[in-house]
């Protein structure tokens, strides 16, 4: 989604608590941020952060982190995450912009991620970009470098092609695809699925949500 460049949004972030300003120091070590040892789950491209202030605001016994590489989006998750505390204090939810092909300089294995959600990410349709795939197999052995033994993936677009052949990265890689969907409207393998304003949008157009859930 472009977004055109908002000025309010670093100065709101700088003052923000839960936004992480230099995430390489909390490589390995995300435990210690939280000061606790509940599962952490990453939400990856979260944009307005519409998904990850509602899954972080109803399981209080996980820790969520939300990254995106545009920080004027981080300004509006910031804000929802805001919106949906309210007069709680957001502690088991933390943002940071960061390129997540980079994703390793940020986590490594012993962070233990449970979980990693994957959101209507940028298809990148042409043959010699799709390995900026968040579902690429490039990325794909990334996580499991960062991800516990059980690692689970959830995974939903509205790309029919980016769909299928992200069911051919996770088999390459050694993912057990457990659940998918052509249609998750009809067919909730998530469970409580949270619509986010791009699931909305193309719901709207009548585009169906395919999604999946993959685990190693």
């Amino acid at each position: 989604m472009r977004i055109r460049r908002k000025k309010w949004a670093r100065p709101e972030l700088e003052l923000c608590k839960y936004h992480i300003t230099n995430p390489k120091e909390y490589r390995g070590k995300w435990s210690n941020y939280f000061e606790n040892d509940k599962p952490i789950h990453l939400e990856l491209g979260c944009g307005r952060g519409t998904f990850v202030s509602k899954i972080a605001h109803q399981n209080r016994n996980i820790n969520y982190i939300g990254i995106d590489i545009k920080t004027d989006m981080l300004g509006y998750a910031k804000r929802n995450i805001d919106k949906e505390y309210g007069e709680e204090k957001p502690n088991n939810v933390c943002i940071f912009s960061y390129n997540i092909e980079q994703i390793l300089d940020v986590f490594d294995k012993s962070d233990n991620i449970k979980r990693i959600y994957i959101n209507f990410c940028n298809p990148w349709p042409r043959p010699k970009h799709k390995k900026r795939r968040l579902t690429h197999t490039r990325q794909l052995n990334k996580y499991k470098e960062i991800g516990n033994e059980n690692l689970e993936i959830y995974f939903k677009t509205d790309d029919d092609n980016l769909f299928e052949e992200s069911l051919k990265y996770f088999e390459e890689e050694g993912f057990e695809v457990k659940e998918k969907t052509y249609d998750l409207h009809k067919n909730d393998i998530i469970g409580g699925n949270i619509i986010t304003e791009h699931e909305e949008m193309f719901t709207n157009q009548g585009i169906k949500i395919k999604a999946l859930i993959a685990t190693l």
